[in-house]
């Protein structure tokens, strides 16, 4: 059975992370983030695939861009109204 080839992304402020992976069928986000090394200290993270949210058991297809999404500091209607205010 061919490989999967999938990118694992990770991104702070400053720096971003990308890895490409070959994974065999059957693998998940889980196994993608796993391999890359990529997962964050902070435990509350969600997973997306081209900037859609899914669950860390998903099942990945070739070509797929795995993202690792980190909590916000701020909520972001929050800070508009901040910024309006000022």
């Amino acid at each position: 059975m061919p490989e999967l080839r999938v990118s694992v992304v990770y991104a702070e402020s400053s720096r971003q992370w990308v890895r490409e992976l070959s994974l065999a069928p059957g693998a998940t986000v889980a196994d993608a983030v796993r391999c890359a090394g990529l997962l964050p200290a902070e435990r509350d993270v969600r997973f997306g695939i081209f900037g859609r949210m899914v669950d860390a058991a998903t099942l990945l297809r070739d070509g797929d861009r795995v993202e690792i999404y980190r909590p916000l500091k701020v909520d972001p209607k929050e800070a508009r109204r901040n910024r309006a205010k000022k």
